[in-house]
């Protein structure tokens, strides 16, 4: 039964409807005579609470609510990626054709395409036995990924019927006989966004996301699977550091969400985007890309929708066995459009307006992040890692939003004013960031790139606390001041700032820098100190070995390609050699 009721009150983006009997809680309902979507948040009586979707200017009482019977839900299948969404997985570019460069209000778009065929390619025949989760066939979506067809939750049997050929997403392409009788399998899945999928079981992360940003991956890694957070004030480069994570992070699926951020920086990742190359394949970035564009102007309550929908649809890759990276640029916008509508409800405030839930949000859109074990027979291995960009007013980490999202992330990439001031990128601050994940990850960089990569990382952070220490002395009486082997300290911490932390995005070689080179560049780096450190306690002074030849070759090696890096190293070491011989005698 579809419930019908009559609007009693407005309030901003929150709508109260008399008469809604037999309506559900997040059931999704059109609202007055342009049928605003909306979603019911609250139920008293027959007396619905709505958070309206769009703009609710000129909306009045006694106007129509009608209810839909369904929860907000996405589309799910071949047709998903390179698309641009809003907060509501409408397309941008069909709401454009059919409203023009203005969001006509009350606009319907189909997610995915309903009139294009695909080709599908069973992987199953008639007589198998399946179960849900299990893959059916295959689409190739785009030139990056394949798109696997699932059978849904809840459906186990055996396959009567399933043909090869160009389909719809909505006509069926295979028939499975199950208890309840014969089901149609059709490409298109349903699914509700406040729900996350079911899997099999959660495992351990082991595996580091390498994004190309040193500061990141050698220093402060996010494991596939894990969650990391991006707190950091106007200006210190939140979005920039977003936008590398999109652009060089080794997933294979990558959602942006851009949550109330200004339509400028939104303009600038929607114009870019489709032009980039995916530094893996050559390919346009757009192939493995879903965007889903809500920014600041736009209703508040559709930043809610947009956070959900990204990680549903993250899921849904994650379910083909896919490693998918969710990047939510910044929940602090979601969090403030949570304060407006408890406002609205006239709730309870909790610290500083918000509301008392906040915790168990964030906690619940965080907790969908993980590595899995799929449904199905022989289950796949899937992960989704949520990075939350967070934009704490005057770049004050004390705040609610900063401070709940520590309690739940294990990555903090805590961005800083005045290195960013400073030209210093990313401007992650080195003593304030922290990862959970270097003990489940360092087995990886073992196997994978050197046996002592754990101790060099130590070993450099160290030295960088070192000249924490010192900058307090530095400051009062200057460096000179300083004996030589303290002099050395900040001139290898110097080192480690400047040629290995600081990374230049617009450069096409720094831009992006591999496991390997980050290795190589640290042991250099930090060979030099030793060396140096060596010297000074030969009676060198470290004025003599600030002058050598080999800093500046050093310092270059961020631009050297990976196939040079070698031979440049090699030259590097011949000239250490040397220099340091010509002083020790």
């Amino acid at each position: 039964m579809v419930s019908k009721g009559k609007i009693v009150k407005i309030a901003g983006p929150v709508v109260v409807a008399d008469g809604m009997k037999g309506s559900q809680m997040y059931e999704v309902v059109r609202v007055g005579e342009e049928r605003l979507i909306g979603e019911i948040i609250r139920i008293t009586g027959d007396r619905a609470t709505i958070q309206v979707y769009e703009e609710t200017a000129g909306l009045k009482p006694g106007e129509d609510v009608i209810g839909t019977g369904m929860p907000l839900s996405v589309e799910l299948g071949p047709g998903i990626l390179k698309q641009m969404y809003d907060g509501i997985q409408r397309p941008l570019e069909v709401i454009k054709e059919k409203s023009g460069i203005f969001i006509r209000r009350g606009i319907e778009a189909d997610a995915i395409d309903k009139k294009k065929k695909w080709e599908f390619k069973p992987t199953v025949k008639k007589g198998d036995e399946v179960v849900e989760g299990d893959i059916i066939g295959e689409v190739q979506e785009t030139e990056l990924v394949v798109h696997k067809i699932m059978v849904p939750p809840g459906i186990n049997g055996e396959v009567v019927e399933i043909n090869e050929g160009k389909y719809t997403v909505e006509e069926p392409v295979a028939v499975i006989k199950t208890k309840e009788g014969e089901k149609e399998i059709k490409m298109l899945q349903r699914w509700p966004v406040r729900k996350p999928r079911p899997y099999k079981e959660k495992i351990d992360v082991n595996e580091p996301l390498i994004t190309g940003q040193r500061v990141l991956d050698t220093f402060f890694p996010v494991a596939k699977g894990g969650t990391a957070s991006i707190p950091g004030p106007f200006g210190g480069g939140k979005t920039v550091l977003g936008h590398q994570l999109a652009k060089w992070s080794d997933a294979q699926v990558f959602i942006y969400i851009g949550c109330g951020e200004r339509g400028n920086e939104m303009t600038e990742v929607l114009e870019e985007f489709p032009h980039l190359k995916d530094p893996y394949t050559g390919k346009p970035l757009m192939e493995r890309t879903i965007l889903i564009a809500n920014t600041s102007n736009m209703p508040v309550a559709a930043r809610e929708a947009s956070i959900y929908t990204g990680i549903t649809l993250a899921e849904y890759y994650r379910d083909m066995g896919y490693n998918v990276a969710l990047m939510a640029d910044s929940t602090s916008r979601w969090a403030e459009a949570m304060r407006e509508i408890s406002g609205r409800l006239e709730e309870m405030p909790g610290e500083e307006g918000y509301p008392a839930y906040l915790a168990s949000r964030l906690a619940e859109f965080y907790e969908r992040a993980g590595k899995v074990v799929t449904l199905g027979k022989n289950g796949r291995i899937g992960t989704v890692t949520v990075v939350g960009a967070v934009s704490p007013p005057g770049g004050d980490f004390s705040e609610p939003v900063t401070q709940n999202t520590l309690r739940i992330v294990k990555v903090f990439w805590g961005l800083d004013a005045k290195l960013a001031h400073r030209r210093h990128f990313p401007a992650v601050n080195w003593l304030r960031s922290y990862s959970l994940y270097v003990e489940d990850v360092k087995d990886w960089w073992h196997r994978n790139i050197a046996s002592d990569w754990y101790e060099l990382r130590r070993e450099a952070m160290e030295l960088l606390q070192k000249e924490a220490e010192l900058q307090e002395i530095v400051q009062l009486v200057g460096p000179d001041a300083l004996p030589e082997r303290e002099r050395m300290i900040l001139e290898g911490a110097r080192m480690i700032r400047e040629d290995f932390l600081q990374q230049n995005a617009f450069h096409e070689i720094d831009t992006y820098c591999s496991p390997q080179k980050q290795y190589k560049m640290l042991k250099v780096i930090m060979e030099f100190y030793r060396r140096g450190m060596h010297a000074v306690s030969k009676g060198v002074s470290v004025k003599k070995i600030i002058q050598f030849k080999v800093r500046e070759l050093i310092a270059r090696l961020k631009e050297v390609k990976d196939e040079e890096l070698d031979d440049a190293i090699k030259k590097i070491m011949e000239v250490m050699d040397e220099e340091f011989k010509s002083v020790l005698g």
